[in-house]
């Protein structure tokens, strides 16, 4: 009786470590359990595109992947025991290259393939010991990443059970998309360059609204949008600090709320543009009223509602 209660706890805590070593497993998938180190080349230019070590904790992107991208990647599978009858799978999601004639480079040349066909957008191994490197040729299909950016995986290797035992994705944008992370990078710096010379704190606070704002529409997807809100962030003077601040700050609850509209014009259909002239046109005559009794008190603000002024005017077409 006794034998058969340790029996059934040994069997309880084997369970336990089972699961807990399951689950561990589950959670360093992408994050360097296999594979260790990666990069991503642009094979037209040799332009280095990502590089990621997990090992150094190097993550680096440095260009942006687009749908239809040519790439050329190199990376390292770590084997850290042999098991000799398991069998791994490499499998890559790229469609076939068109400047390169197979999918798959063997570069460490003492590590044994099986059945190994480059042109195949697979490849099996044993699983011994050792460090497996090669190169992957490919292009990510056209279609991904048409609307708004996403993860797209480009190798995964599975366990000889079909499951997932690591993968490599990499970021793919749309064009809209490159171009506004690259605009919101300078303005990012411009903010911290206004902070240091003492900008109005109600300049300040608009400046970072407008940015926010811009963050959350490019995360849905409407880079378009996004990047006009930034747009309407160049303004050739911008207002230092000083006592008139209080004449400044009903100017942001304006240009917000005309960053709003500018955001409305590209989230809804045009049957709302009609509405949303009158409401520019409402807030340029605010600006017109504001501008003239800041001209009497401070000349930089009274130029920088001018700038802002003369831009919301354009986009009316008044």
């Amino acid at each position: 009786m006794r034998s058969k209660v340790l029996a059934i706890y040994l069997l309880l805590i084997l369970s336990v470590l089972s699961f807990g070593f399951v689950t561990t497993a589950q959670a360093d998938v992408g994050e360097g359990e296999w594979f260790t180190n990666y990069r991503v080349e642009d094979p037209n230019t040799g332009e280095l595109m990502v590089e990621v070590d997990f090992v150094t904790e190097e993550n680096r992107t440095l260009a942006p992947i687009f749908g239809g991208s040519e790439l050329e990647m190199t990376f390292t599978v770590d084997i850290g025991v042999t098991s000799p009858n398991t069998l791994l799978k490499l499998k890559t999601a790229l469609v076939h290259s068109a400047i390169e004639d197979t999918y798959w480079e063997l570069v460490s040349q003492d590590y044994e393939l099986t059945a190994y066909n480059p042109n195949s957008q697979e490849v099996q191994f044993y699983q011994v010991r050792g460090e497996l490197t090669m190169k992957l040729y490919g292009k990510v299909p056209i279609t991904v990443a048409q609307d708004i950016p996403v993860q797209y995986r480009l190798v995964t290797l599975y366990g000889p059970a079909g499951e997932t035992l690591d993968l490599i994705e990499v970021r793919v944008v749309t064009a809209e998309t490159s171009k506004y992370e690259t605009l919101r990078l300078e303005k990012e710096d411009e903010l911290r360059s206004l902070k240091e010379r003492g900008v109005a704190p109600g300049y300040i606070e608009l400046y970072e609204n407008v940015l926010n704002e811009s963050k959350v529409q490019a995360g849905l997807g409407y880079a378009e949008s996004a990047i006009a809100m930034l747009n309407t962030l160049d303004v050739d003077d911008v207002p230092a600090y000083s006592t008139v601040e209080g004449l400044f700050l009903p100017v942001v609850g304006a240009l917000v709320a005309a960053v709003v509209v500018l955001g409305v014009i590209f989230l809804r259909g045009r049957g709302r543009i009609q509405y949303v002239m009158m409401v520019l046109e409402d807030q340029i005559r605010d600006l017109e009223g504001l501008t003239l009794r800041a001209s009497r008190v401070d000349r930089t603000i009274s130029t920088s509602l001018e700038s802002v002024k003369d831009r919301l005017k354009s986009i009316v077409g008044m």
